[in-house]
């Protein structure tokens, strides 16, 4: 086969978050798969692979140094790459579909690669939140994958996400992060229960907390995040009687004596920061701060913040078992209170 016409069956697909070297591979792979690029022919030279899809030559020889890694191809200086072996043992090629790429999204991706090895090939999609995105991104794909992971989360529209998540094979879908409710049949599920999480790690800081007497969560009126957090909040303070308060604009609320702040959004938390500093008010003693999700900076700010946060190490760990074993099982990840001088 000419190396002209060995391009007509690599692919770069520009709207994926997966590496371009990652999608280069997994697309010579497939090719040798389907029997379009057989043993022992010479492959694309990185100058042309770098001009033909407009990448970096680091990027394509990255990919081919990937591939001769895990025995695929083999190098002969001077010559090139060629295709040492057909033999492969890539059995699984999944479409991995996340609402965005923040810190804790990225620990839940390496985790999930991790876990799956080599074995499998990952196409990986980012829709920002964006209903209609997302629609587009399931209709338009394609047949071949064994396994969809998907995480819905959406600032508006996503009412009807149950009908296009159904269009899915049962038995090929993980749904990622949360349930949603119309999804029918059996499938793989790695979630959090956020009603009950909120609820139990505010339980688990009582102690810390009897020396308050108002909570306050900071909660954008603009969101993706379920309401479910807003339900398990007030029926904390409810059932130990706090006065509580639902914050949209962290920007313009008054900080007092006494009140404890929940924030969800790393910028909510440096704009409350940011008000108590203006104040002579002590963090820990005369007004609390618990901040969603784990980062190492938490550890070190004000002397540390108080964090509630789901092991997302774990989330990526446990869709990759799904996946590896085929199951259909609804693994729901535990929340972890983290108290520090914050509280």
């Amino acid at each position: 086969m000419k190396k002209d016409s060995i391009f007509q069956h690599l692919f770069i697909d520009y709207y994926s978050a997966t590496p371009k070297y990652l999608q280069l591979a997994n697309s010579i792979v497939k090719a040798i798969a389907a029997g379009k690029i057989h043993k022992d022919e010479i492959l694309p030279s990185i100058n042309e692979l770098s001009f033909e899809f407009e990448i970096s030559r680091d990027t394509a020889e990255k990919g081919y140094k990937h591939l001769k890694k895990i025995g695929v191809l083999g190098s002969v200086p001077g010559k090139g790459y060629f295709v040492k072996s057909t033999e492969l043992n890539q059995q699984l090629k999944i479409f991995l579909l996340f609402n965005k790429l923040s810190a804790h999204k990225k620990i839940i991706y390496d985790a999930f690669v991790a876990a799956l090895g080599e074995t499998a090939s990952v196409d990986f999609y980012i829709y920002n939140n964006d209903f209609a995105f997302f629609k587009k991104l399931l209709e338009n794909r394609k047949d071949d994958y064994t396994h969809y992971v998907v995480i819905p989360h959406f600032m508006e529209g996503g009412e009807n996400a149950h009908e296009i998540i159904n269009a899915i094979p049962r038995e090929k879908l993980v749904l990622l992060d949360i349930l949603v409710p119309g999804v029918a049949g059996e499938y793989g599920a790695v979630y959090e229960d956020f009603e009950k999480d909120i609820y139990e790690a505010l339980e688990q800081a009582l102690p810390q907390l009897s020396k308050y007497h108002t909570l306050k969560i900071i909660f954008p009126e603009y969101t993706y995040h379920p309401k479910e957090i807003l339900k398990g909040f007030s029926r904390f303070c409810h059932q130990y009687a706090f006065n509580s308060k639902i914050v949209h604009h962290i920007s313009s609320e008054p900080v007092q004596e006494g009140e404890v702040y929940i924030n969800l959004m790393e910028n909510d938390l440096v704009l409350l920061i940011e008000k108590i500093l203006t104040t002579k008010l002590k963090v820990g003693r005369d007004v609390g701060v618990i901040s969603y999700n784990e980062t190492p900076m938490k550890k070190i700010i004000l002397n540390g913040i108080t964090t509630i946060s789901t092991d997302f190490q774990m989330m990526g760990e446990a869709a990759a078992r799904l996946v590896l074993d085929n199951s259909h099982a609804h693994i729901a990840i535990p929340f972890h209170l983290t108290l520090r001088a914050s509280l």
